[in-house]
């Protein structure tokens, strides 16, 4: 985006040959007909207010409002005119407060809602349609979002409603009410889950957000197959009904993309970790731990790595067994190489997930530009992990040790039409008997 140079006899001189359609001629006539000069006072920090859906480093260099410069009030009022003339903001007042420039704004209702509905196929849940709708200001300051999705094996559901700067505050308010019903063909019973979820969340910085939320769960594990593990049996339960609570913290340093592509220049990285405290006051009360880890190492201006770590723990806190449905079960997208499902602790043909798991991966990828004028990059990865740790192992009868997983594989990247296709050729080098392995993985999503 072009900026407005910091004095504006400057501006005036070359607006016109330069191309900036942004800036309103008038700013620049009547500083050159006041022909007297005007006192400048150094600007040493920038903040915006206001902006719900703009991001804020947009409408500050939009019109280049920077700091370290020294500013008139002339070009504070050729900035607010250059802003309002992008025809997004009903008002835009600039004013200083010491020596910090405040860009305080208020956005225009033109997000309207939108329906999507959708055809994808992941690993993990097969072939799924989704019906959803989306609306900017729904209500003031208010996101509002339905989705439904629904295939074979795996139905969800969920309202999600975010209002910025509650109560007048710094505080976002949150609600989230989920469901829904899987019973996949490789597993002995079916799960179903409702819960309902209202949070707070907290800019620490421009990239450090902090979440608080109180919420409250039932969830079932039942209709378990004639041959079943002995294990599940004894974790069936027909509802567990109790409140939950969840921390979260979120912190990122990401490049923006440009004209919709990520950017690969520069070093980035972003950690997200969850904590929950399950079923308070009820006789199953967990504690489940959740850490995802990401950075990105550029290695040239098309080829970079890609670390990354995922773990989680769940543990009874009051002497009690976890279930199946608390559990982990890295595989498919979560652990190329093996099966949703594929590793960890095994009675038999189920799986019965792991209390604890860690899984590490590095991938180094190449961006090779548009081939038959699609977008496409490939990469080399190596995903190496475990599952592990159950309460109750039938007297020793079930292995849950801690036993290593690794596998190595291609993945590509890229568009057929306007559908996003990702996906990936792995095999296992390092397996225990029993593994469920698939080689082949494939993830796409076509929008109507």
């Amino acid at each position: 985006m072009p900026r407005l140079p910091h004095r504006l006899g400057a501006a005036c001189h070359g607006a016109f040959d330069r191309a900036k359609p942004l800036l309103i001629p008038a700013a620049c006539g009547i500083a050159l007909a006041a022909g007297t000069p005007a006192l400048s006072q150094m600007v040493n920090a920038i903040e915006v207010r206001g902006a719900q859906f703009i991001p804020e480093q947009d409408i500050q260099m939009t019109c280049g409002a920077e700091a370290g410069i020294e500013y008139i009030d002339l070009e504070l009022r050729a900035i607010e005119d250059c802003l309002m003339s992008t025809g997004v903001f009903e008002t835009v007042s600039l004013f200083r407060e010491g020596d910090t420039l405040v860009i305080d704004v208020q956005e225009l209702d033109t997000r309207p809602g939108r329906i999507d509905a959708t055809l994808a196929y992941v690993s993990q849940d097969g072939v799924t349609g989704s019906l959803s709708y989306e609306r900017y200001n729904l209500f003031d300051r208010t996101y509002g979002a339905v989705n439904l999705e629904f295939g074979a094996e795996v139905q969800r559901y969920s309202l999600n409603l975010f209002r910025t700067e509650a109560f007048e505050t710094d505080f976002d308010l949150g609600f989230e009410l989920a469901g829904g019903r899987d019973d996949y063909d490789d597993r002995s019973y079916t799960h179903e889950s409702l819960r309902a979820e209202t949070y707070l969340g907290w800019a620490l910085s421009p990239s450090t957000r902090f979440e608080a939320g109180i919420g409250y769960r039932d969830h079932r594990l039942y209709d378990l197959d004639p041959a079943a593990s002995a294990l599940l049996v004894l974790e069936q339960t027909d509802g567990i009904s109790a409140p939950y609570v969840r921390l979260g913290l979120r912190h990122e340093q990401i490049a923006p993309a440009e004209d919709g592509k990520e950017n690969w220049d520069q070093f980035g990285y972003r950690i997200s970790l969850d904590q929950y405290f399950w079923n308070i006051g009820s006789d199953d009360p967990l504690s489940d731990t959740r850490l995802e880890t990401q950075m990105q190492f550029p290695l040239a201006s098309n080829m970079r790595l890609l670390f990354g770590f995922d773990a989680g723990a769940v543990s009874g806190t009051s002497g009690n067994a976890t279930r199946a449905i608390d559990r982990f079960y890295p595989g498919a997208d979560t652990f190329r190489g093996f099966a949703p499902r594929g590793i960890g602790p095994r009675d038999g043909t189920d799986a019965l997930g792991g209390n604890t798991f860690v899984k590490a991966s590095i991938e180094l990828q190449r961006d090779f530009g548009e081939v038959y004028r699609t977008p496409f990059h490939a990469g080399i990865f190596l995903d190496t992990g475990a599952s592990w740790g159950l309460d109750d192992t039938l007297g020793g009868t079930i292995d849950d040790s801690w036993q290593r997983r690794s596998s190595l594989g291609l993945s590509v990247v890229f568009d057929v039409g306007k559908t996003p296709v990702s996906l990936y050729v792995a095999t296992p080098i390092e397996h225990q008997p029993g593994d469920e392995r698939q080689v082949f993985g494939l993830s796409l999503s076509t929008r109507f």
